[in-house]
């Protein structure tokens, strides 16, 4: 597995690692036919993985997208906005490795401080940034996602 910075060309690839993790590690999470109907074609236009903020790392078995970790350096904090691994891969390592490049990447940006949100009740995201060294600090925001899908994120931070 090697790490390297999205180009547009790999939209689709991304989209599609995207949306199996949302269908999988959200199942129970949001609703069943939101999930199901998620469609990577339409995930796809949303990125441009241009040189401008956020950047975009992925994680690529031989040919293979298996997995993308997004950050903004926009702003007084720099924030992980995104951390997707193909699901047959949770637990590979491919997750900590996108993590650690991305707070390298907020580290080389002059960041002394990062945070992430995650999905309330999302138990494995919060053991597995745990483990990584974030932690909770108490704050929540309702975020209206794709389609409209209200839903309730929780902030994790961690210094640099």
């Amino acid at each position: 597995m090697t790490l390297r910075r999205a180009v547009p060309d790999d939209a689709l690839d991304v989209a599609r690692v995207h949306v199996r993790a949302w269908q999988i590690g959200y199942a129970g999470l949001m609703p069943d036919d939101y999930l199901t109907a998620l469609d990577p074609g339409v995930w796809a236009r949303r990125y441009t993985f241009d040189v401008a903020s956020p950047a975009t790392t992925l994680a690529v078995d031989g040919d293979t997208v298996v997995g993308l970790a997004t950050v903004s350096t926009v702003g007084e904090v720099g924030e992980v906005w995104a951390l997707y691994v193909e699901p047959a891969r949770w637990g590979s390592g491919i997750g900590a490795n996108l993590l650690d490049a991305a707070v390298r990447h907020l580290r080389d940006a002059g960041f002394a401080r990062a945070e992430l949100w995650a999905l309330r009740g999302n138990d494995r995201a919060a053991r597995f940034y745990a483990a990584q060294g974030w932690t909770r600090d108490g704050r929540v925001r309702e975020d209206v996602g794709q389609g409209g899908l209200v839903h309730v994120d929780e902030c994790f931070v961690r210094g640099l």
